[in-house]
């Protein structure tokens, strides 16, 4: 039946633009069966979005706040849960990431792939920082951030 998946991962955020305009048209790449994941948005910079797709039914939005925004003082203080921040942090960004997994029939892996690494801050981008990034154009609708 050719089903497959591609797992993705990155360290760097997303152009929301451009990854808005990834989410729709992943019909490029392979018949999408179902996908989720989270994602972060360098316009959003200090969020973690969640992506959730499963046949024609399709959902994103605010899925809490990164580790690296939040301040020391409001971590969890057990050590499973330290350890699990720690296994996740990477400098400079820390848990900041990209993680999708997409499941589909006749899969395009390498394009899927490199059409996802298109979609990432350019090195330029990126070194011209956060106060620079949250002006970049984001299509995607406000999420109601729970507090």
């Amino acid at each position: 039946y050719g089903i497959g998946s591609v797992s993705y991962e990155a360290r760097r955020p997303f152009h929301p633009d451009k990854f808005y305009k990834f989410l729709h048209s992943t019909e490029a790449y392979g018949k999408l069966i179902r996908s989720k994941g989270y994602f972060w948005l360098a316009s959003r910079p200090e969020f973690a979005g969640q992506w959730n797709q499963a046949g024609g039914i399709a959902h994103y939005g605010f899925a809490g706040m990164f580790w690296q925004a939040e301040p020391k003082i409001n971590w969890p203080t057990d050590q499973e849960a330290l350890a699990s921040i720690e296994k996740n942090w990477v400098e400079p960004f820390g848990d900041m990431r990209q993680e999708l997994v997409f499941i589909g029939q006749n899969l395009n892996q390498t394009t899927m792939i490199q059409a996802l690494d298109d979609c990432l801050l350019t090195e330029e981008e990126l070194l011209k920082g956060q106060v620079f990034w949250r002006t970049l154009p984001d299509p995607f609708p406000l999420w109601e951030e729970a507090s």
